[in-house]
């Protein structure tokens, strides 16, 4: 039971808010000129991800990919790594306190401390379109951790799936990389979670997926800022209008695309540099 509100209750409410990250100092990614490097480039490489199943791929500093529902609506879940160095990860809470719940073109997936520089930039996006729907519903969240067999364990009683997200990222990684899984485990992090269609309830202010609004041939496309691995998992939950974890849902297989930009198309473009702060922490 709650406690009696205070005489100033409606004062205290009515104080507005402030953004807690102004981002006016970011830099801006260049679209301009990405897009203009990116109508000169090839396809070079291509995976095809099972349903609920993960595969890597690799993007080279200045290459595109492209992450592609090509038979029925599918979300996936998408881990970024440093290509040369596993400890330089995708950060989905600070990119999410940079740029919003929900990540669209000209946004930039952030990686964790002490790096903290833009991993990738989304330069294209055919959802959107959708905005936010009535339930307060977006796509391309970065709220969602990802499915994974733990929470499933403890909600179900000990049933053990091994298809959830984060399994098939964790088998992903491991072939790719030759490393065993209980290593590669502790690689694999909070996901964008790419066409997911997601948000909170307002009265109990839980998160809450609906069924994505994704249909073949829509697609999200990324710039990569650095050289990256990368890792795609085709979520259980097909499109997430019911459940996942289990394999109650209809799934489909992704397509990710690698495309390579003529060379001089990015003339003047520099990867970006590693966070400057020197780590001395006051000491």
């Amino acid at each position: 039971m709650s406690r009696p509100a205070p005489d100033d209750a409606d004062a205290r409410r009515a104080v507005a808010p402030v953004i807690a990250y102004p981002d006016e100092t970011l830099a801006s990614p260049d679209l301009a000129l990405y897009r203009a490097a990116r109508a000169t480039a090839e396809r070079i490489a291509e995976v095809t991800v099972p349903p609920r199943e993960a595969r890597c791929f690799r993007v080279g500093a200045g290459q595109f990919f492209r992450i592609t529902s090509v038979e029925g609506p599918q979300v996936g879940d998408l881990n970024l790594w440093n290509a040369a160095d596993l400890s330089e990860r995708f950060y989905s809470g600070k990119t999410r306190a940079l740029h919003g719940t929900h990540l669209g073109i000209g946004d930039r997936m952030w990686s964790a401390f002490p790096h903290l520089r833009p991993l990738a930039t989304i330069v294209e996006d055919t959802l959107d379109w959708y905005g936010t729907d009535d339930f307060g519903g977006r796509v391309h969240d970065v709220i969602g951790t990802r499915c994974d067999p733990y929470t499933h364990a403890l909600l179900s009683g000990g049933d053990a799936y091994h298809h959830c997200c984060h399994s098939n990222l964790t088998r992903a990684l491991a072939e790719e990389v030759g490393m065993p899984p209980a290593e590669a485990e502790g690689h694999v992090h909070d996901v964008l979670n790419v066409f997911m269609c997601t948000g909170f309830t307002r009265d109990t202010g839980q998160y809450f997926m609906k069924a994505s609004p994704v249909r073949p041939g829509d697609h999200l496309e990324f710039f990569a800022e650095i050289d990256l691995l990368g890792a795609l998992s085709a979520c259980p939950g097909g499109d997430c209008s019911a459940e996942h974890s289990s394999d109650a849902a209809a799934c489909f297989p992704l397509l990710v695309e690698v495309f390579a930009p003529a060379e001089g198309a990015l003339e003047g473009w520099q990867p970006p540099e590693r966070n400057p702060y020197d780590r001395s922490h006051g000491l």
